[in-house]
């Protein structure tokens, strides 16, 4: 099942105070970044963010679990209320991410 554009929407707006969050749709779900970096996947209208030792000390008691199947574990993330903590997990996350790497240019003949 396919997440609704209005809770990533929602949870995009919850997130402003972490950088520049936008989300691109993948596989009929959703990925969020951060000023560029991929932190984060909505599927089934769930909000998972990547697991980091700083997300960890944060938020001790999140559940981990796979957004899909075969997925890896990401942490599930149910109370998305409170704007404050949210923020302050995605940024102690995504300072622990590397950086994306630079697209490679198509060569021209």
């Amino acid at each position: 099942m396919a997440s609704n554009i209005e809770f990533v929407e929602f949870m995009v707006d919850q997130l402003q105070g972490a950088g520049t969050v936008t989300y691109r749709k993948m596989f009929g779900e959703y990925g969020l970044y951060c000023n560029g970096k991929i932190f984060s996947v909505i599927c089934d209208d769930q909000f998972y963010i990547k697991i980091t030792e700083a997300g960890r000390r944060i938020c001790p008691a999140l559940t981990e679990a796979p957004p899909y199947p075969s997925a890896k574990n990401y942490f599930l993330v149910e109370q998305v209320e409170d704007r404050e903590l949210l923020n302050r997990l995605v940024t102690a996350t995504c300072a622990e991410l590397p950086e994306p790497k630079p697209k490679k240019r198509k060569k021209k003949d």
